[in-house]
This record gives C-alpha cells, structure tokens and sequence, in this order.
C-alpha cells in the first residue's frame, strides 16, 4: 500500500513508519517540526521506499493526491502536558486546536479524494478524569471544557467527531483508535507527562517525583504493541474507536519503586498534586480490540521499562 503518516517524526509516527515500512508498504512521511524530532527518521533517508516531506498540515495537502493513496495516518498533535516546554499544548493551545481541526479535516478530504483509508489517532484523554473504571469505548468521559488541559482533550475530541461525520457523510472508510499510556525508545524525555519524567530522572541519577500520595493509577503500553495494535486495525474493517494500550493498571508510586529496583536505586520525593485536572484512574477496556483485533499487549513492564532504560543509556 501506499501510505501517508501526518506526524511521521514524533514518536508513534516515526516508529508508525518503521512498522509500516517493515510490512512492506511504501511511506509517505510529513511533519513540520514544532513538536517532531528529525533524528526519529534520519535512519530511513536512504529506505527506497520512503518519502519524508515538510509540511505543515493545517495548510491543504492537496499536493499529495498524484500519489494515490491507499491509506492516511493523522498523528499529527502536540501531545506534551509539559508547561515547561515550549511544545506543550499548554504553550501552543491555538497550534493544537487547529491541527486536530483544520489538520483533521485536510487530512480527511485528502483520503476522501484517493478513496483511501483514514485512521485517527485519538487519545485516553478524552475520557477527561472517568467515572468509569476501566473505560470502554461507549464511555463518554468526564471532561472540562473550558480548563487550559481542554485544549488537547476536546481538538481530539472534535477530530473524533470530524473522523465520524466524514464516515456517515461521505462513506469515507475511517477508524479511530483511542491510545492509552505508551512508552519506548524515542519518547520526549521532556514530555512532561510522568513515565518520561521518571526515566529522565532515573537515568540521571535523580531521586524520582511522585506528586500527591502516588496512589493515581495509569496502564502502560510498550510501544512496539501499542504499533501492532494500531497497524492491525488500519487493515481491519472496523470504523468505530477502539482502545488500545496496557492490560495492567499500576499506581505511579508502584511504577517508580519498579524503576529504582531495576536501576538500583531507593529514592523517591513527593511533592504536592500538580493542579491540571490529571486523571486519577486511567485503565482501558481491551475486549473490543481483542474481540476485532485479536490483539492484547504482550511486553511486561519489567521487560519494556529495561528496553527503554537500556536505550537511553546508551544514548
């Protein structure tokens, strides 16, 4: 197939194409940078079968209709909660609710337009902090519209909707896949969010944060099921959301013990609960994408968490 990744140079996009390219499809990768990283991708500037272009997609893709796509991959997002860094959605709210808005509706007209499939890339998030415990898809969360974190939760939330009006207007052949928790080699150490944090500060030698009593609970998924999960669905004929992410709900103060065991270290501070609507549960409901996708994850923490701590150690 031939294969358009929005996002290609972020995390997921970029180990998206290494999957993609692996099956034996030709890739199509566009990222304009404001929250990619070139060195993602530099490994397949010579891949005979894969096209890298810089483009903003807020900006009409028109140009890429002489390819006749066979499939469209919108993971193009700001994804960072991170209020220090200038590529969080907090510092660039308007950028991230244009491109899950403008970049989620050229991305579909151009599927629309190649007859090609379409697959979001949604997040947990929009489950807001669930009443529902664990979340499936019926779900409809529990969500602030109006806080600073609603800028990314409701432009996926929006795209969602989008991605379902595009389906029962124009027919176009669309799925949604809904991501939990992920982890693995690549990932933004400054992404604020708290499995990096907690691996920048383990490979650093610095004691590990846990906010509030440690007690709020996330699922993580190791980055090469959460790939297999989302690659599988792209070849399904599924178009309503489908969760995918870890089978096993961890408290962070669980999840940072289990890091300085696997570093040797015995140092954790805690500090007051950070004040930005951070979901204190978080667990999907996996029967969909095991019923449709006969898929589940298969790396255990341990073994993901010395993947990553092995990958960044080297660097």
């Amino acid at each position: 197939m031939k294969i358009l990744i929005t996002g290609a140079a972020g995390f997921l996009g970029s180990h998206l194409c290494d999957k993609l390219l692996a099956d034996g499809h030709f890739v199509i990768g566009v990222d304009n940078f404001i929250t990619g990283n070139a060195k993602n991708i530099q490994h397949l500037e010579h891949n005979s079968n894969f096209i890298f272009l810089n483009q903003d997609v807020r900006n009409p893709l028109t140009s890429f209709h002489k390819y006749n796509l066979d499939a469209v991959m919108h993971f193009a997002s700001p994804a960072s909660p991170n209020k220090q860094s200038p590529t969080s959605y907090f510092n660039i709210p308007i950028e991230t609710l244009e491109v899950n808005s403008i970049g989620t509706i050229n991305a579909l007209n151009l599927a629309r337009f190649s007859n090609a499939r379409f697959l979001l890339a949604s997040t947990s998030e929009i489950y807001g902090d669930p009443l529902v415990h664990p979340q499936p898809e019926s779900y409809t969360g529990n969500v602030d519209t109006i806080s600073p974190r609603s800028v990314y939760d409701e432009a996926k939330r929006f795209a969602e909707t989008l991605t379902m009006t595009y389906h029962r207007q124009f027919k176009t052949d669309t799925c949604i896949v809904r991501i939990f928790n992920t982890y693995g080699p690549r990932m933004d150490l400054e992404d604020g969010r708290v499995l990096p944090n907690l691996i920048k500060q383990a490979i650093n030698n610095q004691p590990l944060t846990v906010y509030g009593d440690g007690k709020q609970t996330r699922s993580f998924c190791y980055v090469d099921d959460l790939i297999r999960g989302i690659v599988l669905l792209l070849y399904s004929e599924e178009h309503m959301p489908v969760n995918i992410g870890g089978s096993q709900e961890i408290s962070i103060l669980e999840f940072a013990n289990s890091i300085n065991k696997l570093t040797n270290q015995d140092n954790i501070i805690f500090k007051d609960l950070r004040s930005d609507n951070d979901p204190q549960r978080r667990k999907p409901d996996l029967t969909r994408a095991k019923n449709i996708l006969n898929w589940e994850p298969e790396v255990g923490l341990e073994e993901g968490l010395r993947k990553v701590l092995n990958y960044y150690n080297n660097l």
